[in-house]
């Protein structure tokens, strides 16, 4: 039972995370259409442009990602999937996060861990545009 519960808590807090994200969405189609108008309509475009769209587009992905998986949302194929009982599902669901998400993500992070740390030590930003933004905003607010 205490299993039980600590999933659905942790169902609510994606659903949360998920719903207040998602509203970056309209943030993100209001900056691109602001930009795309500057750009070809007033030939005066912005060079923070993008950076600002894909610092966005990276958090609304990664913090929707939860909530997409907690309401079952994810495109897969559903021509077996969708024939099997929910058990089945289940048990497919489980073989299948055990035997590629999770090494997956596993191999992600390892891969993905001393360039991340170098980033932080080396303060590095972004360079599409002269002294673009940080690369790490959290290393920055946090002082590091």
């Amino acid at each position: 039972m205490q299993v039980q519960r600590f999933l659905l808590f942790v169902d609510s807090v994606s659903t949360w995370a998920g719903k207040a994200f998602s509203w970056i969405i309209l943030v993100l189609t209001a900056f691109v259409c602001v930009e795309v108008v500057k750009r070809y309509l007033l030939n005066a475009p912005t060079s923070w442009s993008f950076d600002a769209d894909y610092f966005m587009y990276g958090t609304l992905f990664m913090m929707c990602g939860a909530y997409t998986l907690a309401q079952d949302a994810h495109v897969r194929g559903d021509f077996l999937y969708g024939s099997m009982r929910p058990r089945a599902q289940a048990w497919l669901d489980l073989i299948l996060y055990i035997v590629f998400f999770l090494p997956g993500i596993s191999a992600l992070v390892y891969a993905g861990w001393d360039f991340a740390h170098d980033s932080w030590v080396i303060h590095e930003h972004v360079n599409d545009v002269a002294d673009g933004p940080i690369a790490h905003p959290l290393a920055e607010i946090s002082g590091h």
